[in-house]
C-alpha cells in the first residue's frame, strides 16, 4: 500500500465521487454519506504520510513513477516534500468540513455537488504531489473543470460573470507557464522537475522563464494587479466553494513558486525578487485599505486573502535578498518558514471565516454588513467562534494567524527594516477591516427583526467551526510540530537559492 500511497490519495476520491454521482437525485442523504465516507477515509490514508515520511531525512520521500506517455519521455511520477505532506493534510481535512458544511444548505442536486468536491480534491492532491512538469499541469488545470462547476451552478445571481472570469484568468495565466514548460521540454528533453533544476540556463533564458512562471503563479495567488476574478468568484461561489478556493487552491500558486522559480530559474529569481516583493508589500498595504470600504462580508474576506497571501510571496523571496547579498541562512529559513506557516495557517482561518460567513448567509440570505447588528445577542456561540476567528486574522498571538506574519516580519526585518516596517503595518490595518467588521455584524442592538429571529449554531455548524477553532489555537500556541514537519524541506530550498547556473 504504501508503494502507492501518493496515488491512492489522489484517485480514491476522484474514483469515490463516481458512487455518489450514481446515488442521483433520488437519493440525496445517499450521496451525502456516501461522500463524507470517502473524504473521512481520504483524510485517514493521508494520517499515514506522517509515520510514512521522515521529516528529520528532509527531500522527496515515498516516490512513484510509471512511464506515462512514451513518445514525449513523460512520466507519471509523484513523490512529497514536507511542505507538500502538511499542504496534503489540510486539503483532505478541509475536505471533510466542506462536506459537513454542506449538508443541510446544498439542497439543488447535492449528489452532483459532493462529486465535484471530491474530483477537486484529489485534483489538488495530486498537484501538491507531481514531480513531473507535465503532470503538475495536468492537475493545475483540471482543477479549473470542477470548480468551475460549482461556481457556475451553485453559485450567486451573477455566477456565470464570476465563473468566465475565473477561468479566463487562471487559464490565460497558465498557458504562460505552458509555453515555458515546452522550452524546458525542448533543451532537456524531459518534463522531470529535478532534472531541469539543474538544467544550465543562462540569465536571458531563466528571465523570460521567470516572468512565464511569475503570471501564472501570481494570478492564482493571486497577486496585485491579477487578483480581480477572487473577490467576484468568493462573492458568487456557494459556501463550500469559497472555503475550499481560499484554504487550498490559493496556496497553489504559492506552492508553484518553490517548485518552479526557485530551483529551475534561480539567478532571475533573485535578480527580479525585488518586483515579487514590491508586489508582495502593495497587496499587505493596500489590498488592506481596499478590504476597508467593503460592505459585502464574503468581499472584505476575499481582500483580507489576498493581503494575508502577500505573505507568503513576501518571505519567499525575501530569503533570496539574505542569501545572495548578506549569505544570512538562518533568517532566510526564518522567512521562508513563516511563508509556509502562513500558508496552512490561511487556509484554516480564511475557511472559517467563510464557514462563518455561510452560517449567516443560511439564516438570512445576505451577505450585505449593513443588514446585520446585534448578531451576538442571538447567536451568542456563534459570536464565540466569530470573534476568535477575526482574531486569528488580525494575527493576534496565541492564534495561527501570529506566527507565520511574525516570522515573516523578523526576516523581513533583517533584509531591510523598512520592508519589515511595511509588512507589520498590515497588523494594524488587518485589525481595522476585521475589527470593523465584527463591530457592525456582532455588537450592538438588534435593529432588523429577521436577525432577532435567527437561531444559534446547531451541531453541524458547530462540529465545523469548532474544529477550525481547534487547529487555529493548537498552531498558535504549539507550532513546534508544524515547522518540524517542514523544517528541512525549507533548509533545503534556502540551499538551492545559494546556487548559481550562471
Amino acid at each position: 500500500m504504501f508503494n502507492h500511497l501518493l496515488s491512492l490519495l489522489i484517485w480514491l476520491p476522484i474514483a469515490g465521487a463516481v458512487p455518489v454521482l450514481l446515488a442521483g437525485s433520488s437519493r440525496p442523504n445517499t450521496a451525502r454519506w456516501l461522500a463524507l465516507l470517502m473524504a473521512v477515509l481520504t483524510f485517514a490514508v493521508s494520517l499515514y504520510l506522517i509515520p510514512q515520511y521522515h521529516a528529520d531525512a528532509g527531500g522527496m520521500q515515498l516516490a512513484e513513477s510509471h512511464l506515462w506517455i512514451a513518445a514525449l519521455n513523460v512520466h507519471y511520477s509523484l513523490a512529497v516534500d514536507g511542505i507538500s505532506v502538511a499542504l496534503i493534510l489540510l486539503t483532505t481535512f478541509v475536505g471533510i468540513l466542506v462536506i459537513v458544511g454542506a449538508w443541510e444548505v446544498i439542497q439543488d442536486n447535492p449528489h452532483q455537488y459532493m462529486a465535484a468536491m471530491l474530483v477537486l480534491e484529489g485534483l489538488m492532491i495530486g498537484v501538491f504531489c507531481a514531480t513531473d512538469a507535465l503532470l503538475f499541469y495536468v492537475f493545475f488545470e483540471a482543477m479549473l473543470i470542477p470548480m468551475f462547476i460549482l461556481i457556475g451552478i451553485w453559485g450567486g445571481p451573477r455566477r456565470v460573470y464570476a465563473t468566465l472570469k475565473f477561468f479566463i484568468y487562471t487559464f490565460l495565466g497558465s498557458i504562460f507557464m505552458l509555453i515555458g514548460l515546452i522550452y524546458l521540454y525542448l533543451k532537456a528533453g524531459t518534463f522531470d522537475l529535478h532534472t531541469l533544476a539543474a538544467l544550465p540556463l543562462t540569465l536571458k533564458e531563466q528571465s523570460w522563464l521567470f516572468f512565464a512562471f511569475l503570471i501564472a503563479f501570481a494570478v492564482k495567488v493571486p497577486m496585485v494587479p491579477v487578483h480581480t476574478w477572487l473577490p467576484d468568484a468568493h462573492v458568487e461561489a456557494p459556501t463550500g466553494g469559497s472555503v475550499v478556493l481560499a484554504a487550498v487552491m490559493l496556496k497553489i500558486g504559492g506552492y508553484g513558486f518553490l517548485r518552479f522559480s526557485l530551483p529551475i530559474v534561480p539567478d532571475a529569481s533573485m535578480q527580479f525578487a525585488w518586483v515579487v516583493i514590491l508586489l508582495s508589500l502593495i497587496a499587505v498595504v493596500y489590498i488592506g485599505y481596499v478590504a476597508l470600504v467593503q460592505d459585502d462580508m464574503k468581499k472584505l474576506v476575499a481582500y483580507s486573502s489576498v493581503a494575508h497571501m502577500g505573505f507568503v510571496t513576501l518571505g519567499v523571496f525575501i530569503a533570496f535578498m539574505l542569501v545572495r547579498e548578506q549569505g544570512n541562512t538562518d533568517a532566510a529559513r526564518l522567512g521562508m518558514q513563516g511563508a509556509m506557516v502562513q500558508m496552512i495557517s490561511h487556509g484554516f482561518i480564511s475557511g472559517a471565516m467563510f464557514s462563518c460567513i455561510g452560517v449567516l448567509y443560511d439564516r438570512l440570505h445576505t451577505r450585505s454588513i449593513k443588514d446585520y447588528g446585534g448578531v451576538i445577542n442571538v447567536m451568542p456561540w456563534f459570536g464565540f467562534f466569530y470573534v476568535l476567528f477575526a482574531m486569528a486574522n488580525c494575527g493576534l498571538p496565541g492564534t495561527s494567524g501570529f506566527v507565520g506574519e511574525f516570522m515573516v516580519i523578523l526576516a523581513s526585518f533583517s533584509a531591510n527594516p523598512w520592508i519589515a516596517l511595511f509588512a507589520a503595518f498590515t497588523l494594524i490595518i488587518g485589525a481595522a477591516y476585521t475589527l470593523w467588521l465584527v463591530k457592525r455584524v456582532l455588537w450592538g442592538e438588534v435593529t432588523n427583526p429577521h436577525v432577532a429571529e435567527m437561531k444559534d449554531i446547531n451541531g453541524r455548524e458547530t462540529l465545523v467551526l469548532g474544529a477550525f477553532a481547534a487547529l487555529v489555537l493548537i498552531v498558535g500556541v504549539w507550532p513546534e510540530p508544524l515547522i518540524h514537519l517542514m523544517d528541512s524541506s525549507v533548509t533545503q530550498l534556502v540551499q538551492v537559492l545559494a546556487i548559481h547556473k550562471v
